[in-house]
């Protein structure tokens, strides 16, 4: 008799024609993920070819109960690492019947930025660094620390090995490898200076195209930590006391940061971005001000600054930009918990429109 694990890993290629699609959207808190499957006729090679679908908006705090359902609009799709073959994710959002954009529908609105002349023509990059920490089920307290304890002091845990030092690289290297396979840009991983924290990178992609990675990139993690028995927190500072916060840095550069004289066009975008801080902080996730107390390789919430190769600033510049004069900028404001369809779209309107 066939085992539980023989049937989940079923090949269907050579029964039917039909795939599984998971359909992802960004759920009511803003920072939440929710999915559900269904059969199409495959294969499918572009969202466009996928029909809209709904789900009861009442029950994820996106709809009223006597209006409860949410259209779903599929966006972006990935090969699934989970059920492979050619059954595939799609990043979707979010609309009420009548076609409008339901409050946490963020990426709508990024999409009108991105598809602004001005800003398509300077082909925006994005790198976002996804800060995270993984914690114990039931105890809600980091993995690898002693229930109801503390580890030893920061210092010998990032980028570290070792059972005593590294706590949770299966599942880091799990989803790395299913994020490849998925057909996300992430670039890499690392352990982070918090024992229990971990980061990986998404990037560069192109305009919009970061922001639905990421998402799904989230997915896929939220999937692995189920299957391992480890809650997932995007916190942006977790515990308290002297130990690092949890942020998604966002590199950014256009092509005329890139070319010649760019250094001088990234000064300007700075200025800019300093000139509307107050907007972006409220902006750049919940619980911010937690994180950003200009300790722990952060600047005060409530100061703007930027300087080459400043962990301490708001606005990093590498030494490479600095020394080839053109180049790329960390904006290190970001907290884990961000919407990155808000951030990197933001970051593009500062920048370029205004």
């Amino acid at each position: 008799m066939a085992s539980l694990a023989d049937l989940i890993n079923l090949d269907l290629s050579n029964t039917t024609d039909k795939i599984i699609v998971e359909y992802l959207w960004v759920g009511g808190t803003g920072v939440d993920i929710r999915s559900k499957a269904r059969t199409v006729n495959g294969p499918i090679t572009d969202a466009s070819q996928l029909p809209k679908w709904n789900y009861d908006g009442s029950s994820t705090g996106q709809a009223p109960g006597e209006d409860s359902e949410v259209i779903l609009y599929p966006q972006a799709i990935f090969k699934d690492p989970f059920r492979r073959g050619d059954h595939i994710l799609v990043m979707c959002d979010c609309y009420t019947p009548q076609g409008v954009p339901i409050p946490t529908n963020k990426r709508n609105n990024a999409a009108k930025i991105f598809n602004n002349p001005k800003v398509a023509a300077e082909v925006t990059w994005y790198g976002i660094e996804q800060e995270y920490t993984l914690l114990q089920k039931d105890v809600n307290w980091p993995l690898g620390w002693p229930v109801g304890g503390y580890p030893g002091p920061q210092g010998p845990y990032y980028c570290a090995a070792g059972a005593d030092k590294a706590f949770g690289r299966d599942i880091v290297d799990a989803h790395y490898k299913a994020c490849l396979y998925a057909g996300i840009n992430i670039s890499g991983i690392n352990g982070e200076v918090m024992p229990g924290q971990w980061e990986f990178q998404v990037g560069p992609s192109v305009g919009i195209a970061a922001s639905d990675q990421l998402w799904v990139a989230r997915y896929i993690l939220e999937r692995i930590t189920e299957v391992a028995g480890v809650v997932l927190s995007l916190d942006p500072k977790p515990i308290p006391g002297d130990w690092n916060g949890a942020g998604a840095h966002t590199n950014y550069s256009t092509k005329s940061m890139r070319e010649a004289g760019g250094f001088e066009v990234i000064k300007k975008a700075i200025e800019k971005l300093g000139k509307r801080h107050p907007e972006h902080i409220a902006a750049y996730g919940e619980g911010n001000e937690r994180r950003l107390t200009g300790h722990h390789e952060t600047a005060d919430i409530n100061t703007f600054k930027w300087g080459v190769a400043n962990r301490g600033a708001s606005i990093r510049v590498g030494r490479d930009t600095e020394k080839e004069g053109k180049g790329y900028f960390e904006d290190r404001r970001p907290a884990s918990n961000m919407d990155p369809y808000v951030v990197t779209s933001m970051i593009a309107e500062t920048t370029l429109l205004l």
